[in-house]
C-alpha cells in the first residue's frame, strides 16, 4: 500500500478548490504520518476518542475533521482542537458545541448534515427542519459556532444516477441556504466510491479513506 502514491493520484484528479479529507479512522498513527509527510493536512475520524488520542500524538498543524455521528456528551473531548464537525444533525448538538467552544474560547466550524440517502440508518436534518431552524431565530444566540455549509452521504448503491440525483438535490439546498447564511462555503459530499460524482455536482470537500489507506481494518 503506497499511501504517498495514492494521495498523489487522487490529488491530480481533484480541482484546486476541492479539499481532500483523508479518512484515517482505524488507521495507525504511522500510516497517518506517511500521508502527513506526503503533504496531507486534513484528516477525518468518526470516533471522538480515537481522534483525541491521535491528536495528542501527532503534529499540531493537522486539521482534524469529525465526520461521524457525534454524541453530545463527547463534544467536550474535542472542543479544544477539532477543525470542522461535519455531522451536526440537531439543534441540541449545536447548543452543546457552542457551550464547549465558549469554554475553550474558540469558534468551532460546523456543517449541517442533511439526510439525502434512501437508507433509513443515516442521520441528518431534512430540508424542512433546516428551514424551520433558521426561521426560529435559535441560531442567533450561538456565538461560538460558525455554520460553514452542508454535508451529505448518498445512498450506498451501484446506481450512479441515483447518487447524482441525491448530490444535486443537496447542492440546490446549499445554494438556497447560502443566500441566508453568509459564512456558507463548504459542501462536503463524496467518498471513495462516489467522489467524482460529488465534484461534478459541486462538492467542495471529499472524504476519502480506502482509496488512500487501503480497505478498512
Amino acid at each position: 500500500m503506497n499511501i504517498e502514491k495514492n494521495l498523489k493520484s487522487i490529488k491530480e484528479d481533484l480541482p484546486a478548490e476541492v479539499t481532500l479529507v483523508a479518512v484515517s479512522k482505524t488507521k495507525s498513527t504511522s500510516m497517518i504520518m506517511e500521508a502527513y509527510n506526503a503533504g496531507q493536512r486534513d484528516f477525518g475520524e468518526n470516533k471522538v476518542q480515537e481522534m483525541t488520542a491521535k491528536w495528542e500524538e501527532l503534529p499540531k498543524d493537522i486539521r482534524w475533521h469529525m465526520i461521524g455521528h457525534v454524541q453530545r456528551n463527547k463534544v467536550k473531548y474535542m472542543s479544544d482542537f477539532v477543525s470542522l464537525i461535519h455531522g451536526v444533525d440537531s439543534h441540541r448538538l449545536l447548543v452543546e458545541i457552542d457551550k464547549r467552544a465558549r469554554n475553550s474560547e474558540r469558534i468551532i466550524d460546523c456543517l449541517l448534515q442533511v439526510h439525502i440517502a434512501e437508507e433509513e440508518s443515516k442521520f441528518g436534518f431534512d430540508e424542512a427542519e433546516i428551514i424551520e431552524l433558521l426561521d426560529s431565530g435559535k441560531l442567533e444566540s450561538l456565538k461560538n459556532v460558525r455554520l460553514l455549509g452542508l454535508m451529505g452521504m448518498a445512498t450506498f448503491t451501484e446506481d450512479s444516477e441515483q447518487v447524482r440525483r441525491e448530490f444535486r438535490g443537496l447542492k440546490k439546498l446549499y445554494d438556497r441556504l447560502k443566500e441566508r447564511l453568509p459564512d456558507f462555503r463548504e459542501l462536503s459530499m463524496g467518498m471513495s466510491g462516489d467522489y467524482q460524482i460529488g465534484i461534478e455536482e459541486g462538492s467542495t470537500m471529499v472524504r476519502i479513506g480506502s482509496s488512500i489507506f487501503g480497505a478498512r481494518n
